[in-house]
């Protein structure tokens, strides 16, 4: 039974990738590949043809290398695939980068609802561009009308490949309830926006479990790949809650996962949906995991927000090193209490939404487009180790509201994943912000794919998630607290002057 192996078919926003497992959950082999958005008339289309191709080139490149006796899918958010009663694509698939307008919003919400009572029922917030699954739905209808009256299913990302792969059509919870608009968390089922947009009956009637069997390869896909038709493809899973399930199954009692990237995404379980009013109108939400119970959610653009500032800086200083922490420079930065880079860098987005991106030193404010353009540089940003620590403090402050608001209680453990794991300037802030809880970094490498690669063994074993606790193994190191005084007030003053 050990001597088979697990392709995990990972579709990011940038980089796609298989990975290949075997039955120890031991990554063996990546082969990855980048796909640009393309646009036309003012919409962004993700290559979802291309990616196809490159997925049964990859799988045919490998698949005499390897015992391949599962295909497990995880793909990114806010993304669906209309399909035909043939199976054939009927509106090729667009991007929720696509700035639909504001007209838009108010004609969507004008259709389905208040937005608050919506957050409040489907515990979706209201993000702008077409990051609500059910935008994305109301834009097809809108600028594709006569080809969506050929459509038969509208199928979530991880379920588009799989039905690419197995011609069987179902979703899954964990897809359909990150910010969808389109699941009633109150009545566990469809929601009125389904109705509202009248597309209840394209949608899969039941939920399945994501390590659940969707079915074995097409006879046309067994055949343009090598693989054995006998290859079992399971349900599928969001990215986010794939990273999420390897804690889950290992960590006993409460505990929150701060995963970090282009989006740093804060992940709590709870017994139940429930907003604090100040977090109504935020971007705070909850997904459903894959055992259909509430993860309350916060997130934000960190990543992006981190890189985009580093290229600044870049051509100011040229290509240098980050620093490593240096309690005395973060010291007089926070009791200084005059530097801030202030978000958010994509707009309408966040926990700040309604925040312009600029910088201020002391009584002057820098408009992020003033110092793209050259036209006004902070006078702080001529020091290269001070701006890094005024733009980790940025991003250990973002992220401690995004901790507030996914409810972090005084002694819940942290886990650290991702990008922001190397940068030990920020995990000594986050562990200075919150004193009494413990800090860890994992290196858990690919944990996406990791946690995908797990449904992959239950299908093909037929065993529960929670019989695997034993192997999967996470990698912890604590982060050794650092007391800087001030750094309240800091906090503080930073709030203010959002």
């Amino acid at each position: 039974m050990n001597d088979y192996h697990i392709a995990v078919l990972d579709v990011g926003k940038t980089n796609k990738k298989i990975l290949v497992y075997n039955a120890n959950l031991e990554l063996i082999e990546i082969k990855s590949k980048k796909f640009d958005e393309k646009s036309a008339n003012g919409i962004n289309f993700d290559d979802v043809e291309g990616l196809w191709q490159w997925t049964l080139e990859t799988l045919r490149a490998i698949s005499s290398l390897y015992n391949i006796k599962v295909i497990s899918v995880s793909t990114h958010g806010a993304t669906f695939v209309t399909v035909d009663e043939q199976g054939n694509m009927v509106v090729p698939e667009i991007s929720y980068t696509t700035d639909p307008g504001e007209d838009f919003h108010k004609e969507f919400y004008a259709l389905v609802g208040d937005r608050i009572q919506l957050q409040k029922q489907t515990a979706t917030p209201d993000f702008n561009l077409l990051i609500n699954l059910a935008k994305g739905i109301y834009f097809v209808k809108r600028k594709f009308a006569d080809q969506f009256d050929k459509v038969r299913w509208i199928l979530h990302y991880p379920q588009y490949f799989g039905f690419k792969f197995t011609g069987n059509v179902s979703a899954d919870p964990t897809y359909t309830g990150n910010h969808s608009y389109m699941w009633d968390f109150i009545k566990m089922n469809w929601s009125g926006v389904a109705d509202k947009l009248g597309v209840r009956e394209m949608l899969p009637k039941q939920l399945k479990n994501p390590w659940e069997i969707l079915g074995t390869l097409k006879p046309d896909v067994a055949e343009v790949t090598g693989l054995n038709p006998d290859v079992l493809v399971t349900v599928g899973i969001h990215d986010s809650n794939a990273s999420m399930l390897p804690y889950l199954v290992t960590m006993e009692g409460d505990f929150m996962l701060n995963s970090t990237g282009t989006w740093c995404v804060v992940m709590h379980e709870k017994d139940r949906v429930a907003f604090a009013p100040d977090e109504l109108g935020k971007v705070v939400f909850y997904n459903m995991n894959s055992f259909f119970k509430p993860i309350k959610t916060a997130i934000f653009l960190g990543g992006m927000e981190f890189e985009h500032y580093m290229n600044l800086l870049e051509k100011i200083h040229g290509v240098i090193e980050f620093p490593s922490f240096d309690k005395k420079l973060y010291q007089r930065v926070i009791s200084e209490n005059d530097k801030f880079i202030l978000p958010s860098v994509a707009k309408g987005i966040g926990q700040f939404p309604d925040s312009l991106p600029r910088v201020v030193e002391g009584d002057r404010i820098y408009p992020l487009d003033d110092i793209e353009r050259g036209k006004a540089i902070p006078g702080f940003f001529k020091n290269f180790e001070t701006t890094c620590a005024v733009l980790n403090l940025s991003m250990a402050m973002q992220t401690k509201v995004a901790f507030d608001r996914a409810d972090i209680t005084a002694g819940l453990p942290v886990f650290t994943e991702g990008g922001f794991t190397k940068n030990e300037g920020y995990n000594a802030l986050m562990a200075s912000f919150f004193p009494d809880s413990d800090f860890y970094l994992t290196d858990l490498k690919e944990a996406t794919a990791y946690g995908a690669a797990m449904l992959g063994k239950v299908a093909v074993e037929q065993i529960a998630l929670s019989n695997m606790k034993d192997l999967v193994h996470i990698e912890k190191h604590k982060v050794q607290s650092t007391g800087l005084n001030g750094i309240f007030d800091y906090y503080t003053h930073f709030l203010e002057m959002l």
